[in-house]
């Protein structure tokens, strides 16, 4: 686990924006001006100390959590005016204004609930576990305030058992918290089935339910209907983390850094033909060669992996002359997704690295519609075809078609997010289709050494899913 060089310093400001969410009398006995982190936010702790942060460190260092008030309508509605403001967006995937689903949920009919996403599915990330390991009261904290804003009275931490130290660390943090009265709500910590497609938002509620960890049909949605039934806010537990700082330090602050249409930082997890690869904090906005500059290239690029196995492939060019942020890179045809960068270097084959990945997905789908059972293995047996043997005018062009009909037909992404990776490879490594097409593997293919880090494809029988 790698952070970037050099620590961030941290100075005294002013009266502070978590101030301002109290009554003078409270701000008064209760309060004691924390820390305003600058540079790097999230890991600010590690960068000081080395070390993760128990709760009476980040106590000292941050200070409590703004909650006094938060029962109040009036206090609810300025916290998530204080997030919208911010213009804070998920860091899980899908980049979606945080206010908005704040406010949704704030507005449903009943009790709401909270759940957080710490299950990072993406095999190619580790920016959650890294978050969790190293300032988990921090995340901690966002859950409460995301509670307390939009009225929920249960609270809901997901992470995968396949990590259990993880899982009894929190679970420890979270029960800390509850015996020395720090949280005036209770975080349940769970540990769920570890699959590719158990980290989208209605299989965490079809769990929480009693159901399988497996992806639901929407609408409903669930800040519609998700937990019991009830209003449910499902949040990446970065985004919680950021909300836990914007409560304390307001809008203007998290706005400083970053871009004006992205602003804040963000956590990404660097791979591939990098000398130090990790997880690192940066500006959003920053140019995304001086992102990958911070893993150190061994070798130049050929092209680059963003978003994940579910994002897309840009050449090293493309890829050069973006400013790391959703708007810019979207404009692009890819996506930040969640926070993955990985460098293929030249040399290597893009299309064995994509069929490696394909492989994986169909083998890690819920199997629960016509997509995936049945087209994404086909292209994935097509691709793997393709980078590996050779196949003739007619399977070439079957691939391509299997590829447009996956999307948008699923009961989930899965088979869209699938179907976007396969294209981009066909057309970031066209030249090199073409030479398999009529010559058979590249030397690079017959030689090849893994770049992705892709677990070992498995079939997930019925069992695994509760």
């Amino acid at each position: 686990m790698n952070v970037p060089t050099g620590a961030s310093q941290s100075a005294r400001g002013p009266r502070s924006y978590a101030d301002s969410m109290r009554t003078a009398p409270e701000a008064t006995a209760q309060h004691r001006e924390p820390a305003r982190p600058h540079g790097p936010r999230l890991l600010a702790g590690w960068y000081e100390s080395g070390r993760p942060a128990g709760l009476r460190e980040h106590l000292d260092r941050y200070g409590s959590a703004p909650i006094t008030g938060l029962t109040t309508d009036h206090r609810r509605s300025r916290l998530i005016h204080a997030v919208e403001q911010s213009g804070l967006t998920g860091r899980g995937g899908a980049a979606f204004p945080t206010a908005r689903k704040l406010r949704a949920v704030s507005d449903g009919r009943g009790g709401a609930v909270v759940v957080a996403n710490g299950m990072e599915s993406e095999p190619a990330s580790s920016k959650d576990r890294t978050l969790l390991a190293l300032a988990p009261h921090l995340v901690l904290d966002g859950i409460v305030l995301a509670a307390l804003a939009v009225g929920a009275d249960q609270a809901h931490l997901c992470l995968p058992r396949t990590r259990p130290h993880l899982v009894d660390a929190l679970r420890e943090a979270a029960e800390e918290r509850w015996n020395r009265r720090v949280d005036p709500i209770a975080i349940d910590v769970h540990g769920l089935p570890h699959h590719y497609v158990s980290s989208e938002e209605t299989s965490l509620i079809g769990w929480l339910n009693g159901e399988s960890a497996k992806p639901a049909s929407v609408p409903p949605r669930p800040f519609e209907r998700g937990v019991g039934k009830r209003p449910t806010l499902v949040d990446n537990v970065e985004t919680l983390a950021h909300l836990a700082l914007i409560a304390r330090y307001g809008p203007a602050w998290f706005r400083s850094q970053g871009a004006p249409d992205a602003p804040g930082t963000t956590l990404v997890t660097l791979s591939g033909a990098l000398a130090d690869p990790g997880v690192f904090e940066v500006d959003l906005g920053t140019p995304l060669r001086d992102v990958i500059a911070l893993g150190t290239l061994t070798q130049p690029a050929q092209a680059v992996l963003l978003g994940g196995f579910f994002g897309s492939w840009l050449t090293a060019e493309e890829a050069w002359a973006l400013g790391y942020s959703a708007p810019g890179i979207n404009a692009a045809g890819g996506g930040i997704g969640a926070g993955v960068i990985a460098v293929l270097p030249q040399g290597a084959c893009g299309l064995v690295e994509t069929a490696r990945v394909l492989e994986y997905l169909a083998a890690q789908s819920a199997g629960q519609c016509g997509p995936c059972r049945f087209g994404l293995p086909a292209v994935a047996r097509d691709l793997a075809d393709l980078a590996h043997s050779r196949i003739d005018q007619d399977q070439a062009r079957r691939l391509q078609e299997r590829i447009g009909l996956l999307a948008g037909r699923g009961a989930c992404k899965h088979p869209d997010g699938a179907s976007r990776l396969a294209a981009s490879a066909l057309r970031v490594f066209a030249q090199d289709a073409q030479y398999h097409l009529h010559r058979g593997p590249c030397p690079a293919a017959r030689s090849h050494a893994p770049v992705l880090p892709v677990p070992r494809p498995a079939t997930i029988g019925e069992g695994d899913w509760r």
